[in-house]
């Protein structure tokens, strides 16, 4: 766990060593993080936003000779497949994956409920807006599935969210992150992200919290 924190908040160096090392194989791997983020299910807590603003900030030197339109290519595949296969699982399994002597430990009975809250608050645009929401945009697909969304809705929602977020997260990386004051103080950037993300989270706890 504390590699994964170290890896979060210096995820600038970490991506200059996979790229030195590993190369034109660079895009293969952070397409298969942020798969697996969502996809996966038992993975809500690797990087989302921070991987993207990371790479794409890259991506605008010319020294990793990285293309951004792969980045945002694969980056927008990603999420909208993860979704798309985390539905399917919630909705062939459902909610049983939390009585699992070992799926049990990554898919949290509050986690889910924190998110069946968010849908019953938002409606299906609750998909979309989920993807900018660690944890919850994990199990949102799970919760959608399980919960008896058509799929056909679902994945118009999942296509909304996905489009914005490349957008956002993309263009921020590759039009800021190369500015001197970002660069010097990259890591605190990465926190700011990661603690404007969850405020919608913390916003709507509290709100459910004032509700009882």
């Amino acid at each position: 766990m504390s590699y994964l924190i170290d890896f979060i908040l210096h995820i600038d160096s970490h991506l200059v060593t996979i790229v030195n090392t590993f190369g034109g194989w660079t895009y293969g791997i952070l397409f298969f993080i942020i798969f697996i983020e969502t996809g996966a299910v038992i993975f809500p807590f690797l990087p989302g936003d921070s991987l993207l603003f990371a790479a794409c900030a890259l991506a605008a030197n010319p020294e990793y000779n990285l293309n951004i339109w792969f980045f945002v290519i694969l980056f927008w595949l990603a999420p909208v497949l993860g979704d798309s296969l985390n539905f399917f699982i919630g909705q062939k399994i459902g909610k049983s994956l939390t009585n699992h002597a070992f799926f049990g430990r990554f898919i949290k009975e509050k986690d889910l409920k924190r998110t069946e809250q968010f849908f019953e608050q938002h409606g299906g645009l609750a998909i979309s807006l989920a993807r900018f929401m660690p944890i919850i945009r994990t199990f949102s697909p799970f919760v959608a599935g399980g919960s008896g969304v058509p799929y056909n809705k679902f994945i118009r929602y999942s296509l909304l969210g996905a489009t914005a977020w490349v957008i956002i997260c993309c263009g921020g990386g590759y039009f800021f992150g190369n500015f001197a004051i970002v660069k010097d103080h990259f890591s605190l950037v990465i926190i700011g992200i990661i603690v404007v993300s969850l405020i919608p989270a913390v916003i709507g706890a509290l709100k459910s919290k004032l509700a009882k």
